[in-house]
């Protein structure tokens, strides 16, 4: 069952009473609409967060409700009218709330003892990146590409090797959007590591050739939010109507925004937020986006959970106009990843890999920015339970950058080919 929904719910309902709210008998159902006056009835549901949550996305597919002892009735009743089927995958949600949380680092450590053996807090990994700077004057400088709703800056690493090459492209990559997924971040540092430090060839020709922007945290209030409060927050932390808080901000870039794939209600998990660029992080890391000197050759986006490896688009089932060179690229870093330990990926484009979902940073470098290769990978692992979900073991960060490593420079070679881009030899 999909637990950690559970949890989500429990710890989203204690922030909006301001304490730490006990769901005793509260029961976890998945629901699988298949007809679109089935997810209509549904979706009133989404404004009932006392009664009844929409724990993910509410879509034509499985969908999981938190359902309060008072309103189990009611609920099967309404279901019995829609000729929906009810699973029931948690009979007492409380029970979630004795689940242990991952081991982190201890956030007064030095810069310099920075390791991918634990997940990082915010302030660890930005001491990290400080250091860098001083141990790469010549290649590493910083970069805010925003703030956040709580003025957090938006900070990532600039690496580019002085090698000569009068013009390079640039690739971007950011990760964190959602809190909750803390792979994200750490894959993020992980492959900026590797990029400054391994001595392979075919990684030192990747540093070489192109000038790198890597923002581990683009949703930096919600993660340390997740460090101090709720460990399964997804969204940003803007205040929004009816006592809520955050806006979904992969649903919240102005390509394609709100069109499907996203919700109006200010408490859904899913919600675009009140405007296309409601939110600091995405206006303000886009304004920067914009604003960078070198074309941008590829941009990327980590996520989790799922494994799969995703590119546009989100709003529609139409494909892009150079999707054979986005299917080759796919296959290519699909195979890749998969070498070393086995890890299977699958994909394709968003709309019909997953579920439509428009107004994603993804979409709109590639439908705004006009970047041919944009991809967003959906790391380890591939199964739905709270253990091996959004709380990925901390002893799977490293095997997890090294195959997302190995993807992305066969996938950055093969669109380098398709353009005949010419690669800096290491």
């Amino acid at each position: 069952m999909k637990l950690l929904q559970a949890v989500l719910a429990v710890y989203l309902f204690a922030f909006c009473s301001g304490e730490r709210q006990r769901f005793d008998n509260y029961r976890v159902y998945t629901v699988s609409p298949t007809k679109q006056d089935q997810l209509e009835a549904l979706r009133t549901l989404e404004s009932k967060r006392d009664d009844a949550l929409v724990l993910n996305h509410l879509h034509l597919g499985p969908t999981d409700f938190l359902v309060a002892p008072g309103y189990n009735e009611k609920f099967l009743e309404l279901l019995s009218r829609l000729d929906l089927d009810a699973e029931l995958t948690d009979e007492n949600a409380q029970n979630s709330l004795s689940l242990d949380i991952e081991p982190v680092a201890d956030s007064n450590r030095r810069s310099d003892d920075y390791t991918w053996s634990v997940y990082h807090e915010l302030n660890d990994t930005q001491k990290w990146m400080q250091n860098l700077v001083a141990k790469y004057p010549d290649t590493v400088s910083l970069f805010v590409a925003g703030r956040s709703y709580e003025r957090r800056e938006l900070l990532g690493l600039k690496i580019n090797f002085k090698d000569g090459r009068a013009e390079k492209q640039s690739i971007f990559l950011e990760a964190g959007m959602h809190a909750r997924e803390w792979i994200g971040p750490a894959t993020a540092t992980y492959f900026a590591n590797e990029l400054l430090t391994s001595q392979k060839p075919d990684i030192m020709t990747l540093s070489k050739s192109y000038v790198w922007y890597i923002l581990p945290h683009a949703n930096p209030d919600g993660y340390v939010y997740t460090h101090t409060t709720n460990r399964m927050w997804r969204k940003t932390r803007s205040p929004q109507d009816k006592n809520c808080y955050g806006t979904d901000p992969n649903r919240n870039w102005a390509f394609h925004w709100r069109e499907v794939g996203a919700s109006d209600e200010p408490c859904s998990e899913s919600y675009a937020g009140p405007k296309a660029f409601s939110e600091p992080e995405t206006e303000t890391l886009s304004k920067y986006l914009t604003s960078l000197p070198e074309p941008m050759f590829m941009y990327l986006s980590l996520h989790s959970f799922s494994q799969l490896l995703l590119y546009p688009y989100g709003h529609t089932s139409k494909l892009p106009e150079n999707h054979r060179d986005l299917e080759r690229i796919f296959d290519v870093a699909v195979s890749a990843v998969k070498r070393r330990y086995g890890t299977r990926y699958t994909g394709g484009n968003v709309y019909d890999a997953i579920y439509p979902a428009a107004g994603s940073s993804m979409d709109w470098a590639y439908g705004v920015l006009k970047v041919k290769y944009s991809f967003c990978y959906e790391l380890r692992p591939s199964g739905y339970s709270f253990w091996t979900g959004f709380r990925l073991p901390a002893s799977q960060i490293i095997p997890t950058g090294q195959e997302t490593t190995d993807s992305l420079a066969e996938m950055i070679k093969a669109a380098a080919t398709i353009e005949g881009y010419k690669l800096q030899e290491a």
